[in-house]
């Protein structure tokens, strides 16, 4: 292929140019995406049949009922003015309607990446930064990956983990296979049992060199944790995210269908090692294989990592020590206890909890460990400073494009396209029978998590809904909880709008495309899975 030919070849855009083009497209989808609303009941989750249409603020009003809206000038929908509406009927608490004048739509798409870093929801669902309520934006997930980036660069100047990696590839090079399993599984177990999924951001930069190492590529990297915590996520048992929010949301107990879960854990993870395992194989007998190449770089490193092995020194032996310990205190931490073995349990054996421990508390901890490492590595304060500089600066990229990605939701959210969008999916899932039912009421769910990447945003959004519609199919309540979070999680292994995907591809340096060729056959095998067992469940209900 001659220089110009490579030069006209078409390269798939950086994880930024798609983000940018996604907010473009839902920015543009709001002007034609009708406004809607739900009333809420008290715990701010929708209420079956009461959805009704927002019109425009500069429309004529109509007569309609006070819906539980924002007021004037705080998010864009406000009370119609009797007076500037001749004929109107106005209750109360006036005619709800929407500011879709193009300097307000402007503004959404403008603030953006303000919203997404540091957004504030108000008690009324609209965000904003000058709002008054809870944090929104990604500025605690944005610092995390930051810290975690300070972090591994101050161990990493310790050459521990270099070295560390080195023996343990020497010790698995000819089983290879089976340090890729036992990952894969611990991921899929951290998915099930607590949702770990945003967590995973900080194991990239250590397993692309490993899997360098034993002879894989980056993919395999990157596919051990998105498909191994990602399967555990599809089938999660107790994830208190995902399964307890909408187990409450439906009113049943977060035991309720926990054996079908169960069996779809088993399933599906064992699906996604073969998966991961049949891909590594080839790309070790043959690089050509590989969708993303293996660079002479890559291969370089890798090889040095496996023929010059020096032995570990008892300074890096404590680091590895205190390295392993943090992240372990960091699961530990994220873990929420209560919800999973429930307050009486922990009355009669109570675990030592860190009370609210998340992912502000999870970058403290990983500063104060890479100030320790790096004064147990007698690097120095000027050394330890520096390399913390500088390892949080490489992350930067990552982190922007998770705040970047948050800023689409807060689109998505103030343009009130999403109880449109449910509303639809709500029609559709009514009178079927009870198979047909669970099927559809997975498969609606796919474009809700599109829509609403949060897992217990996502429950709280819909399950309110479909529960009662479950009712109506003769369908246990446990199963639609289970069609909700299997859509959840099998969307967030692919979704461009995932932090996680795209920070974690961008820390893989692999691209969306590339991953998306990987993981498209994997994605429909699990879906037709799925589909299988929420059918036979339902249909034996």
């Amino acid at each position: 292929m001659s220089e110009v030919e490579q030069r006209r070849k078409f390269r798939f855009p950086t994880a930024f140019t798609v983000l940018a083009g996604v907010l473009l497209l839902v920015w543009f989808a709001s002007f034609f995406v009708p406004a809607g609303h739900y009333q809420l009941d008290k715990d701010g989750a929708p209420v079956p049949g009461t959805y009704q249409k927002l019109p425009s603020c500069s429309a004529p009003a109509a007569t309609a009922s006070s819906l539980d809206v924002p007021s004037p000038g705080e998010s864009g929908v406000a009370p119609a003015d009797a007076a500037s509406a001749p004929g109107a009927t106005v209750s109360d608490l006036g005619v709800p309607c929407v500011d879709d004048s193009l300097s307000f739509r402007f503004k959404q798409l403008w603030n953006s990446p303000a919203n997404g870093l540091y957004g504030v929801e108000s008690g009324k669902g609209f965000v904003g930064p000058w709002e008054e309520g809870f944090l929104y934006g990604s500025a605690a997930i944005f610092l995390f990956v930051l810290a975690v980036g300070a972090f591994i660069t101050v161990t990493m100047k310790t050459e521990a983990i270099q070295t560390g990696i080195g023996r343990l590839a020497l010790r698995f090079r000819r089983s290879g296979s089976v340090l890729v399993g036992l990952l894969m599984a611990v991921f899929a177990l951290g998915g099930t049992s607590y949702g770990m999924w945003e967590e995973t951001l900080g194991f990239f930069v250590l397993l692309v060199p490993l899997a360098l190492a034993l002879g894989y590529d980056r993919m395999v990297a990157a596919a051990i944790i998105f498909l191994g915590a990602g399967s555990g996520v599809i089938a999660s048992t107790v994830n208190p995210f995902a399964t307890g929010v909408a187990s409450d949301a439906a009113g049943v107990s977060i035991g309720d269908g926990i054996g079908l879960r169960i069996a779809m854990w088993v399933v599906i993870v064992a699906m996604a090692i073969g998966y991961v395992l049949r891909y590594a194989g080839r790309v070790r007998r043959d690089a050509a294989k590989s969708v993303v190449g293996v660079s002479e770089e890559d291969a370089l490193n890798a090889q040095s990592l496996v023929t010059d092995v020096p032995a570990l020194t008892r300074r890096q032996g404590v680091v590895l020590v205190l390295f392993g310990f943090t992240f372990l205190l960091m699961i530990y931490g994220f873990i929420p206890w209560n919800d999973i073995w429930g307050e009486a349990f922990n009355t009669d054996f109570p675990l030592p909890t860190f009370h609210d421990f998340y992912f502000p508390e999870a970058a403290t901890l990983f500063i104060v460990m890479a100030v320790v490492i790096g004064l147990i590595a007698r690097l120095g304060e000027e050394g330890t400073v520096t390399t913390i500089v500088a390892g949080a600066s490489d992350f930067l990229g990552a982190g922007l494009i998770i705040v970047v990605a948050r800023g689409i939701t807060v689109v998505m959210k103030n343009s009130y396209m999403t109880d449109t969008i449910l509303h639809k999916m709500e029609s559709a899932v009514s009178g079927t029978s009870s198979g047909v039912f669970a099927i559809v009421a997975f498969v609606v769910n796919i474009p809700i998590a599109f829509l609403v990447p949060s897992s217990s945003g996502h429950a709280a959004l819909v399950m309110p809904i479909l529960a009662p519609l479950a009712d109506f199919a003769h369908v246990s309540r446990s199963i639609v909880v289970t069609c909700f979070q299997s859509a959840s999680g099998l969307v967030n292994i692919v979704t461009p709008t995932s932090a996680v995907i795209m920070g974690g591809l961008a820390l893989s340096k692999v691209g969306y495309d590339r991953y998306l060729r990987f993981v498209w056959p994997f994605i429909l095998a699990v879906f037709v899975v799925i589909c299988a067992f929420v059918g036979i469940a339902a249909a034996l209900d």
